[in-house]
């Protein structure tokens, strides 16, 4: 998606909820707009596209969903630092994880510290080739 695709998307909800009866301003419509993407504001959607649609921002307290070492799960985010193209982030997993692909052994996991990018890939990768951790927004 486009600013301009975004912007249009907010003058036809404008449109289509002043038909209702509803009257809301163009920031409004904005805003709305921005969530419906997954994004805190405007502004951040705004900032995300001009930069080629990179994910959504994380914050401590989001549910996430992705790959850790192959499996996926779902979580919590409990810990964030860092710039983002270099970030620490600390997941605790609803369901805990199998990080052994063996079947004649098992080692679970319930909470994982990793560094990630930008884009909520981890730096380092599995042997096949894989980022360690992928992680994505859970509305997203």
């Amino acid at each position: 998606m486009t600013i301009d695709e975004a912007k249009a998307q907010a003058r036809a909800l404008r449109a289509a909820l002043s038909e209702q009866g509803t009257a809301i301003s163009h920031a409004q419509a904005l805003e709305l707009v921005a969530r419906q993407h997954g994004a805190r504001d405007w502004n951040t959607l705004h900032a995300r596209l001009a930069l080629g649609n990179a994910p959504p921002e994380l914050a401590v307290g989001d549910q996430v969903r992705g790959r850790y070492l192959g499996q996926g799960f779902s979580g919590t985010v409990i810990g964030l630092s860092g710039p983002a193209s270099h970030r620490q982030i600390e997941i605790r997993f609803d369901q805990p994880v199998d990080v052994v692909r063996f079947e004649s052994f098992s080692n679970l996991r319930r909470q994982i510290r990793a560094v990630i990018d930008e884009h909520g890939r981890s730096h380092r990768h599995t042997s096949d080739g894989q980022p360690q951790l992928v992680v994505e927004l859970a509305g997203a």
